[in-house]
């Protein structure tokens, strides 16, 4: 599943991957596969990003059931 709540944060921070994937110490294919939800970070790496975007755990990264 995309993680459209990561990439509009990005966007409202006005952070391309590349700036986002330099503060949190990945590359940004990594940031780009988060957000095309082919890949799941690590909680560190989660945390990392929501510190980043100024964002709660929940606020990107938990899934609300249907």
């Amino acid at each position: 599943m995309k993680n459209i709540r990561l990439k509009l944060a990005r966007v409202e921070k006005d952070l391309s991957q590349e700036e986002l994937a330099q503060l949190v110490g990945v590359s940004r294919q990594t940031i780009g596969l988060i957000e095309l939800g082919k890949y799941n970070p690590s909680l560190s790496l989660c945390v990392a990003i929501c510190k980043a975007l100024s964002k709660t755990l929940n606020d990107l990264f938990w899934e609300e059931s249907p």
